[in-house]
């Protein structure tokens, strides 16, 4: 690759790359790439294969982890760049493999944050610059089993947010500092823009029209579950706060705490506001 390294990389080895594709299908299309210049992935000697397959089995694990799908698809294709790679596809339907579908345009702050969220959930490392740390330790490392993150995956799976729209909340972790956290580390660690608004409000109130039997669902099963996730939370999160990022329309909004491994845990949703 001639020392060019790509802007949105999630995970890296002696041997290999994996970044975000810039002109994905769908949001979290990573790309798998040795490091080697070949440019035909057949032309790869027998072990080299097997190490970037082996490589890219735990990417796919780390963007599973951090983007809501069913599978992660995987294609080689070949004849895009001379360079050998391996395409690993978010999928919910068989259609998001579609090369032949229009590519969709992500905004570079979504594409920072979702490169963020992935190089956490990759067993190992990411290769990523660690953000700063304040003066009671390092951040933990990313765990690969990830008991957390497990937990809130199975609970928030389905729920979604109502404002003015609906959106999906999505179980969420990642590395940070120990100890304190101000504003500015917290926008770094989420890949949110250096001068965006922050605002902290309580748990509860923000969940209080979906934990409400006869609130905006209508539904108590429903309203059963974002109960049984809130719970959780704050039963086994330590110092869940919720955090609004950003300005109207579109609000960013993540519920975090720290597990006990140190890590921000909880969920991130999107709020749409006139």
């Amino acid at each position: 690759m001639a020392g060019e390294l790509p802007a949105y990389k999630v995970a890296e080895d002696a041997d290999h790359l994996a970044f975000l594709d810039i002109t994905p299908l769908v949001e979290g299309h990573t790309l798998v790439i040795p490091k080697k210049e070949v440019d035909y992935i057949f032309d790869l000697s027998p072990q080299a294969l097997a190490a970037l397959h082996v490589f890219a089995q735990r990417v796919a694990k780390g963007v599973q982890a951090a983007v809501p799908c069913k599978r992660i698809g995987v294609a080689v294709i070949g004849l895009e760049v001379p360079h050998a790679h391996i395409h690993l596809i978010p999928m919910n339907k068989v259609a998001d493999m579609n090369f032949a579908n229009p590519k969709i345009k992500v905004p570079e702050t979504r594409m920072q944050e979702l490169a963020t969220a992935i190089a956490a959930q990759v067993p190992g490392g990411s290769g990523l610059p660690a953000a700063p740390t304040a003066a009671a330790g390092p951040a933990p490392a990313a765990d690969p089993n990830d008991a957390t993150l497990a937990q809130l995956q199975k609970l928030t799976q389905g729920l979604q947010f109502i404002s003015e729209s609906e959106a999906p909340l999505e179980a969420v972790s990642y590395a940070a500092p120990a100890g304190g956290l101000s504003d500015q580390q917290l926008r770094q660690v989420l890949g949110e823009p250096a001068d965006a608004k922050v605002e902290k409000v309580e748990l509860i109130p923000f969940l209080r029209n979906h934990t409400n039997d006869d609130g905006v669902l209508e539904n108590a099963a429903l309203a059963n579950r974002y109960k049984a996730l809130q719970m959780y939370l704050k039963q086994e999160i330590d110092g869940v706060q919720v955090y609004r990022i950003g300005s109207g329309p579109k609000v960013h909004a993540y519920a975090l705490g720290r597990d006990v491994a140190g890590r921000l845990a909880g969920f991130k949703t999107e709020l749409t506001e006139s």
